[in-house]
């Protein structure tokens, strides 16, 4: 199945019923809407709404509020239509209850850059990359390049020179300059799960599924472009791929997977995001309208088999369908019990095998699509955290790595912040913030 549709709506996933609503950050929205309409001062509303999304949890649609705050003082003349036009796009987004789509959807980072772009003429200027709205908040493994001998990279850059040069064009012979710069990958990459040349593979495979590699798109063409400068870092003999890129063909390689999901014939493609701590949902049918069918049959089921489909949940300044917060608390229940009886027991991470930190690593993982598709945004992060963490645990176990190392204290520590947010949700109190778990964890795996 294709990861998009060919005639794609407004906005970029479809809406999501049972996910959590931030009440105080949408009326703190309107207030804005109608205070920007009447040329009021509205800075007092985007503070309220930026204070509720952080509490949710929800870190790139707080990031997006931030920036219209900033933008604010200049709503005005040649300005004030392309404001109005993020403000109600983004209400319009937060309405859909979609969390994957507010982290990720390039409507709005199309907005979200526009904003900036305009506070950045009364600052110092700065630019904001995609990958930066996309993945905020997110721990980064090091992708590595295999040392190659000069002899052999020389002619491999040439070839990929070559081709490049047909897709900067776009001129004919697209098609094929675009094989030649995979049959280029390929033969560059190696055999490290985190070999960068693997992700850039994965990357490339995801823009010519969507068609931007072939259309001339912007982002494609840069793209294969980085990897041109990457390739020289890698004749200059460094073993560390540059962090930026790394971020910015991972956000690329997820984005069309989260807003559009994942069908069986993705499941290498699936892996390779799991392997840097991203969960996608699986499709629940064969096309985007088939799957938006059954959702709404699904909802218009849950009504009639319970004559109010509206009952919520309260935690915090988040509402929960109360339905799909029972069916988390099931996932979860049985996530954290996988969790607990890993091989190692109460040991630890440290005593865990690597079929063990694998089984880790998918209830983790499990937890936190379970918690985006719910909308639990601090629970989501960590969860997909510790997912990461327990990935490159076993990772490192199946390459006869020893020792347990910083990442194991700092998994132990995260799974009982995680086991305590949970238990929380269980008595219906909102979680706390994950941000200080969240953060030694980040700092763990970065630095391993």
């Amino acid at each position: 199945m294709p990861m998009t549709s060919p005639n794609p709506p407004s906005f970029d996933a479809l809406p999501n019923p049972r996910g959590a609503a931030v009440r105080e950050a949408e009326s703190a929205l309107a207030d804005a809407q109608r205070a920007f309409e009447a040329h009021m001062t509205i800075s007092g509303p985007f503070l309220r709404a930026a204070q509720a999304l952080r509490q949710a949890g929800w870190l790139s649609a707080q990031r997006f509020v931030d920036a219209l705050l900033l933008a604010s003082p200049f709503a005005t003349g040649d300005f004030e239509a392309r404001f109005g036009a993020a403000l109600s796009g983004f209400q319009a987004a937060l309405a859909r209850r979609n969390l994957r789509e507010l982290t990720c959807s390039p409507t709005l980072f199309a907005h979200y850059q526009a904003l900036n772009a305009r506070v950045a003429q009364h600052t110092n200027g700065f630019i904001v990359a995609y990958d930066d709205f996309a993945l905020a908040g997110r721990p980064m493994p090091a992708a590595t390049m295999r040392s190659l001998p000069a002899a052999s990279l020389v002619p491999v850059r040439a070839r990929y020179e070559s081709a490049l040069l047909t897709v900067l064009r776009g001129t004919d012979g697209m098609a094929d300059a675009l094989d030649e710069l995979d049959v280029c990958m390929a033969e560059l990459g190696g055999p490290d799960p985190y070999d960068v040349w693997r992700l850039a593979a994965g990357c490339a495979r995801a823009l010519r599924a969507t068609g931007r590699a072939t259309t001339g798109d912007a982002e494609a063409k840069r793209f294969y472009a980085r990897c041109n400068l990457v390739l020289a870092d890698q004749m200059r003999g460094l073993t560390l791929a540059p962090r930026s890129f790394v971020r910015a063909a991972l956000a690329l390689l997820w984005r069309d997977y989260a807003l559009f999901g994942a069908a069986a014939e993705d499941a290498e493609q699936v892996e390779l995001v799991n392997d840097y701590g991203l969960t996608v949902a699986w499709h629940v049918a064969g096309t985007q309208a088939s799957e938006a069918l059954w959702e709404a049959d699904a909802a218009a089921a849950e009504q009639a088999a319970t004559g109010d489909a509206s009952v919520v949940r309260e935690l915090g300044v988040l509402s929960v369908n109360a339905y799909a917060y029972e069916d988390f608390l099931q996932t979860a229940d049985a996530s954290m019990v996988a969790l607990a009886s890993r091989d190692g027991g109460s040991g630890g991470a440290a005593e865990a095998g690597p079929a063990a930190a694998t089984q880790a690593c998918v209830a983790a993982y499990r937890v936190g699509a379970a918690a985006w598709a719910l909308g639990l945004g601090h629970v989501a992060m960590l969860a997909d955290a510790l997912g990461l963490a327990w990935r490159r645990r076993a990772h490192a176990l199946e390459s006869g790595a020893t020792g347990p190392g910083p990442v194991c204290t700092a998994i132990d520590q995260a799974a009982e912040t995680l086991r305590a947010m949970l238990l929380r949700v269980a008595a219906g109190v909102a979680p706390p913030d994950s941000t200080l778990a969240l953060s030694a964890l980040t700092q763990a795996i970065e630095r391993a």
